[in-house]
């Protein structure tokens, strides 16, 4: 079977599945191997709960007419989406960087979704299975797609744009993310420019923020660019007004109030508003999807419980965004700050450093308390309490209780799985 005739089937039900726990009815499922599964042993499964084709690369599972035999399933699956992107008339923005990723997807979603049929990548799946499913949930009517793209290695997003073909993109920043893959912060900036470089060597229209000097070097000979910037009077002018603590904006002559903390994710709205102004999106509607937007899945959550004041940001960390939290924590006003920190992960040989460099910050600031969770944090030289284990934060909670009020920042890598924390408080 043809990748065309493959894609027309597909357009009968347009939907596919990779695991048969969750199969949808009248979907093609994929059957894609890994280092614990191999989903070639569930073709028939898969037929079973609804599926209406199953594709394997294994000869011996392909034992009726409605199990297709292709040489590469992934490759199979990455192929259809790349035709169903060319199928498609939606433009595509691809978004990449090493923080704010997916909150800058999702305010751009959101204030594209004011004037458009916009779709955009669901929660994280971001890599080389996740932009595909992405790219194959775009319908005949979807006129604009923005498709996250993350990396750990030099070459993934270079890779990831010949599948989705972006139209458009932006890097949300280049910082101490993955250097076990990626080497050091060159080899970051070298892997996440690969979008910049085809974006650029196609003719395609690139976001930029003007105020980060690395972007706005890399950029400097390209004509097809909107950036903004807070001072630089060729780009669209947007300041920070306040992140006390959540992020307000001055756009214009007008106010936007976030329901973001952090400066941090001051960049995240900057991205959202200029792409907004350029696909022609009124300010006032704008300024509505920014002011309504709130974050959850563990990102910046406020969450207020028997007088502590929680920012839950246990989604990801690594040492440039938990730098720019802590940073972020001690300009809160309130005399009782309380840090949970927890290990950072996929740091390679610079684990050891990044962590240190992240104790003696939380050190040199402001708090109440600090708790550090993790192997890593465990071997930092400290005055603080550190725990190998949550198991170890856990006993120590249930026997000891936190101020009656008091504003808490639980960050950590989302292997650490913080938000545990929320049930001993």
């Amino acid at each position: 079977m043809t990748i065309e005739e493959l894609h027309k089937h597909f357009l009968s039900f347009k939907l596919v599945s990779t695991d048969t726990r969750n199969i949808t009815k009248n979907s093609i499922f994929f059957a894609l191997k890994g280092d614990n599964f191999n989903g070639n042993k569930y073709a028939k499964e898969a037929l079973t709960k609804g599926a209406t084709l199953a594709i394997v690369e294994e000869e011996e599972f392909a034992t009726e007419a409605k199990i297709i035999l292709v040489e590469d399933v992934l490759t199979t699956l990455q192929q259809l989406a790349n035709y169903h992107r060319n199928y498609c008339n939606a433009k595509i923005i691809s978004i990449t960087g090493s923080n704010g990723k997916t909150t800058t997807k999702e305010l751009i979603h959101a204030v594209l979704s004011k004037k458009y049929k916009t779709i955009a990548t669901k929660g994280n799946l971001n890599n080389h299975i996740g932009v595909p499913l992405t790219l194959l949930s775009i319908k005949e009517d979807t006129e604009i797609a923005v498709v996250e793209m993350g990396a750990n290695h030099k070459k993934e997003i270079a890779f990831l744009c010949t599948i989705a073909e972006p139209d458009f993109g932006y890097i949300t920043n280049f910082g101490k993310a993955h250097l076990e893959g990626f080497g050091s912060v060159a080899g970051v900036i070298e892997g996440k420019s690969e979008l910049y470089s085809f974006l650029t060597t196609n003719k395609k229209h690139v976001f930029l923020n003007a105020d980060d000097p690395i972007q706005k070097e890399k950029l400097s000979n390209y004509i097809q660019k909107f950036g903004f910037s807070q001072d630089q009077k060729e780009y669209y002018n947007i300041n920070l007004i306040s992140a006390n603590p959540f992020v307000s904006i001055k756009v214009e002559n007008s106010i936007i109030q976030s329901k973001l903390i952090g400066a941090y994710n001051f960049t995240n709205c900057c991205a959202a508003i200029i792409i907004g102004k350029y696909f022609s999106i009124a300010l006032p509607l704008i300024k509505e999807a920014i002011a309504n937007y709130t974050p959850e899945n563990n990102r910046s959550q406020i969450i207020k419980k028997e007088g502590l004041k929680i920012i839950l940001d246990a989604y990801n960390a690594n040492p440039t965004s938990m730098k720019a939290a802590l940073e972020n924590f001690n300009g809160i006003e309130d005399e009782n700050k309380i840090l949970f920190l927890g290990d950072m992960f996929e740091l390679g040989n610079s684990s050891a450093l990044e962590h240190q460099n992240i104790a003696d910050l939380a050190e040199s600031l402001n708090f109440k308390a600090v708790y550090l969770i993790g192997e890593n944090f465990d071997q930092t030289k400290t005055p603080f309490k550190t725990f190998k284990s949550f198991d170890g934060l856990k006993t120590f909670l249930e026997k000891n209780n936190l101020p009656e009020k008091a504003s808490l920042l639980i960050k950590g890598s989302r292997g650490m799985a913080l938000e545990r924390i929320l049930n001993f408080l």
